[in-house]
């Protein structure tokens, strides 16, 4: 057994949160060793969409253009009944992300961006094909058991903290006794992957088939690929389920034939509601699928993986470096799971709609839900109202004044930089601790005597200046109007730690020191 080097950060799995965390870490310059059981990018399409914040994170990291090269946008979404005709059709509502409401993936062709994108930092060493069989905490870091699965060899590393994103099953959640409490329904289900070889009607939109004899989900994918999903009935053959013969029968139905698709998987899965007990334990923290699992339906359990580590990446440098006191970490479940309960309320909601067997109940949905989805706005209302809640942290590391800008993430409006260019305005804002202004900049000695940078956004017909940039889609200074604050003191990930419409900002963290931060040095 060899003794290796130590690291800021040992992430556990390499799937999307892993991935997406191993390039935000790298990204601040901290040292990070991934580890990861097997050789290969997993080649089942699990998730197949994202939405504007996920890309909002993935832009963080330098990598959102390149991603969307390979999406799909923004495609309608309908309810049908069981003749297909629609009872719902919407859109999702942009939330002011800077990025299009909702994008198809395909998740293989994602994580090689992804991987890609870690490639580009030296201070990240993935271990493919290597497994954390153990660990040890004590009062300066976390030991780790690693074994590689292909040559037996067995080595022990140190890290100061962990990121566990190894999944549902996790093996790291277990190690540290971590109850994963909830539930699994009982109806399983078969999911198809195809190759699209030609077109067919519609083939382009998203469709939740709300038919009480057997429901389904056809969805378009990017890259060519399509996506069916169907539950396995009482008395059905799993096994025979999943042969190219019953995937052409279960798709026929739908107008699609042989010469369509071509299969490329069918395998059977079960869907979960959990949540872990909780989400730190001393130097590790659980993430993604190790935390908390979620039925499939609005999309959002690969989302909510990308925007756990998210929100933990920036804590940990700024823990690291010195810049934040060790409590902050406290903060991680406090502000994640909240929302990662709603969010997964509003997939069992929308699932109860799409899977509901009982025909009497499907004819009374359709006639009553028809009816509304005639007032104008109404299917927009109801999937913003039932689709992903706005990000907003109630509790956390926020301050304690109840204004009502505080815990919530800005809009990311383009902006005029005072070199006269367009950016994006979380591409000015460089990921660090900010006072931004409305119009004109206010003293706040309390922030200033640390030494947080201000920025000054001004209105369309002003010119853009050093410490100052125009307001160019006319988004932020209204979005700041509505939420009565003339000065915002933002978090490097875009939250708003403090507001102050008149009276100074409220004082800032205890143990916070910017002087020593250093912004996010992203590498094209």
């Amino acid at each position: 057994m060899s003794q290796d080097s130590a690291y800021d950060v040992a992430v556990i799995g390499y799937g999307p949160t892993g991935v997406t965390a191993a390039n935000l870490l790298g990204a601040l310059g901290l040292r990070v060793v991934v580890l990861e059981r097997d050789g290969e990018i997993f080649s089942r399409a699990r998730a197949i969409s994202t939405d504007e914040e996920v890309l909002r994170i993935w832009q963080r990291a330098g990598l959102a253009e390149r991603m969307k090269q390979d999406m799909l946008p923004e495609r309608p979404v309908d309810f049908v009944d069981a003749a297909g005709r629609p009872f719902i059709t919407a859109r999702p509502t942009p939330r002011g992300h800077g990025h299009p409401p909702q994008m198809f993936i395909y998740q293989p062709a994602l994580e090689q961006v992804l991987r890609e994108g870690v490639a580009r930092y030296p201070n990240v060493e993935v271990r493919l094909q290597h497994e954390a069989l153990r660990l040890r905490q004590d009062a300066d870091g976390v030991e780790l058991t690693v074994a590689g699965t292909e040559d037996d060899t067995v080595h022990r590393l140190r890290a100061r903290y962990v990121i566990a994103a190894d999944g549902g099953s996790s093996l790291t959640r277990a190690q540290l006794n971590i109850g994963y409490e909830g539930r699994t329904f009982e109806d399983r289900w078969v999911v198809i992957d195809t190759k699209m070889l030609k077109p067919w009607p519609g083939h382009d939109r998203l469709r939740f088939h709300c038919d009480p004899e057997r429901p389904a989900v056809d969805c378009p994918t990017p890259l060519d690929h399509h996506r069916w999903e169907f539950p396995i009935l009482p008395g059905e053959d799993e096994q025979k389920l999943t042969t190219e013969e019953a995937v052409y029968r279960l798709v026929a139905r739908y107008g699609v034939g042989r010469d369509s698709i071509k299969i490329l998987r069918a395998t059977v899965y079960s869907h979960h509601v959990r949540f872990a007990a909780r989400f730190r334990a001393g130097r590790v923290f659980l993430a993604g699928d190790a935390a908390h699992a979620m039925p499939p339906w609005i999309g959002q359990g690969m989302a909510a993986g990308v925007r756990d580590v998210a929100n933990l990446s920036w804590k940990l440098a700024g823990v690291l470096r010195g810049e934040l006191p060790e409590a902050v970490l406290d903060s991680y479940e406090a502000e994640r799971k909240p929302h990662v309960k709603e969010v997964t309320r509003r997939a069992v909601f929308v699932g109860r709609i799409i899977t509901e067997r009982r025909a009497p109940v499907t004819r009374a949905r359709n006639h009553l839900l028809r009816g509304l989805d005639r007032i104008p706005g109404f299917s927009n209302w109801m999937q913003d109202a039932n689709w992903i809640p706005v990000a907003r942290y109630a509790t956390g590391f926020r301050a304690t004044d109840r204004h009502r800008a505080a815990g919530h993430m800005i809009p990311q409006p383009h902006v005029t930089t005072a070199h006269g260019s367009l950016a994006r305005l979380d591409d000015v804002l460089e990921g660090r601790w900010l006072l931004l202004h409305a119009r004109a900049a206010t003293p706040q000695p309390a922030w200033d005597r640390l030494g947080v940078p201000s920025l000054t956004i001004t209105p369309v017909g002003t010119t853009p200046s050093e410490g100052a940039v125009v307001d160019t889609d006319e988004v932020l200074l209204a979005w700041m109007a509505r939420h009565r604050a003339t000065t915002l003191a933002l978090r490097p990930d875009g939250y708003v730690y403090a507001a102050a419409t008149t009276a100074p900002l409220p004082p800032p963290p205890a143990g916070l020191h910017p002087a020593a931060q250093l912004t996010i040095g992203i590498r094209q």
